[in-house]
């Protein structure tokens, strides 16, 4: 029969051994994020779209310098830029939102990893608009399938939606056939910037 005193002394060794393992295999793990980080790059395509002065070049901007400025002259037509953010490199196109720039948004939007809409989230006049923008873009059947990260700026000002708000205003529940997040940020004050990138990362990765 084991005394006490033996099951005691048995059960310290098993977990001296138990939280070596762990440790061991946690070195490990990082070992093998570090190695694959320097010979394993993964890329994603996504496509940024949305009325005029939503903000979507001031978006690039704070991803890819952490700079915000706040004159930026609206995109004419198009711009494309490449972010790197750890072992990931972004492809963004940055699609102009005038009228007559907006027949191009589906044409730059097939076949990327996401469509990232940025709204206005102050300019309560022009969510009507920036709704049926967004659900005739979706209705595109190239479009099909492609995740929609949905993008209210400007949250620091006093009247701008919550993005509880923005799910009722643009009718986010009613788009059924594809992933769809939304998060309320402001590019001058780089709220929530964080939590989109790690969204848009990670999303990356799952594709991968």
């Amino acid at each position: 029969r084991i005394s006490v005193r033996c099951q005691l002394c048995f059960l310290h060794i098993f977990l001296n051994f138990f939280l070596n393992q762990c440790i061991m295999a946690g070195i490990f793990q990082r070992f093998i994020d570090w190695i694959k980080s320097l010979f394993w790059k993964e890329e994603m395509e996504l496509t940024l779209v949305g009325l005029q002065y939503s903000g979507k070049t001031t978006f690039v901007n704070v991803i890819a310098s952490g700079q915000f400025c706040e004159d930026m002259i609206p995109t004419v037509g198009f711009n494309m830029r490449k972010v790197t953010k750890g072992n990931v490199t972004i492809k963004l196109w940055d699609i102009g939102g005038q009228p007559r720039f907006r027949s191009m948004w589906e044409r730059y939007c097939r076949g990327v990893n996401c469509i990232v809409y940025m709204v206005d989230a102050a300019d309560h006049e022009k969510i009507d608009a920036a709704k049926n923008e967004l659900l005739g873009l979706l209705e595109k059947p190239q479009l099909n399938g492609i995740p929609v990260l949905v993008l209210g700026n400007k949250r620091d000002l006093p009247n701008a939606y919550t993005d509880k708000e923005l799910i009722d205003k643009l009718n986010l529940g009613s788009i059924q056939d594809r992933e769809i997040c939304c998060y309320s940020i402001s590019c001058k004050e780089k709220d929530n910037i964080d939590i989109t990138l790690q969204w848009l990362i990670q999303h990356s990765k799952s594709k991968s």
